[in-house]
This record gives structure tokens, C-alpha cells and sequence, in this order.
């Protein structure tokens, strides 16, 4: 092992490809991030996604669950409308802002929402594409 990549807390940093079979791109994705979650990885991190025998399309990373993590502060209506999203499977379309002026409005289905980490996990219906998102980028729901 090379030593070169032990940070000074003493723990190391892997490179890895994972297969995952599963019905939809999104679905291994939610399975591989719900695998990850409830490891006991110190952090982990998901660099970009691909198709068998198709070229890499860029995926969000998402950080790690920390163990020590905040409650939600997030009010309970927002947390129970998220869930309600899930449930049924709606189309919404979300506005985000990321900051420095960029916008988007994404047309999605809600797949999972981490209340612990704020970060929610949206399929992009257009690009085919999954997106973890944070609720303090969400300006609005719009269903």
C-alpha cells in the first residue's frame, strides 16, 4: 500500500469501481448510496456513474453521512411533502439556485431524501441523469 494517499488522521483513500445490477441507472444508484450510508466508511464519495460499455457521464458527488450529524431544521411540512413526493413517484420540477447566479429548473422524480444530511436525490427525467441536491439550493417545488 502506498502510503501516499493516508491522510493525517490516519485513514486511507480508495479508488474503486462498483457494478450493481438493478432495474434503472437510479435505482443502482439509490441501492450503491444506501450500501455506502450504512457502512462504516469515514466519508465516501461518488465520482461519476456509468453504463455498461457506455462512456462515463458526470454524477454529483454526494458526501458522506457523518456520524455526528445535525438535527433537521427543517420544518416538518417540507420533510412530510418530500416523502409524499416519494411516495407517489410525481413529476415535479424543481427550481435551484447554486449560487453565483446559476439557475436551473429540473423536471424529476424525488428518490430519496437524507433529512440527517439535507441532500436530496432526484432523477432528471430529460437527461436521464440522477442529482443529489441540497435543500438550502431548492427555491421551490412546483407539482
Amino acid at each position: 500500500m502506498n502510503r501516499s494517499n493516508q491522510t493525517p488522521s490516519g485513514s486511507y483513500s480508495f479508488h474503486v469501481e462498483i457494478k450493481v445490477s438493478a432495474s434503472s441507472k437510479g435505482a443502482a444508484l439509490v441501492q450503491l448510496r444506501q450500501v455506502l450510508s450504512n457502512s462504516d466508511f469515514v466519508d465516501y464519495k461518488i465520482i461519476s456513474t456509468s453504463v455498461s460499455e457506455a462512456s462515463a457521464a458526470p454524477a454529483k458527488s454526494a458526501p458522506a453521512p457523518k456520524k455526528n450529524a445535525k438535527d433537521s431544521t427543517q420544518p416538518d411540512l417540507l420533510e412530510g411533502r418530500i416523502r409524499q413526493f416519494i411516495e407517489s413517484n410525481k413529476l415535479i420540477r424543481l427550481n435551484i439556485n447554486k449560487g453565483r447566479g446559476v439557475k436551473m429548473s429540473i423536471p424529476c422524480r424525488v428518490i430519496n431524501f437524507d433529512s440527517s444530511e439535507q441532500l436530496l436525490t432526484v432523477y432528471h427525467v430529460d437527461e436521464k441523469q440522477v442529482y443529489s441536491v441540497g435543500l438550502n439550493e431548492i427555491d421551490d417545488f412546483v407539482d
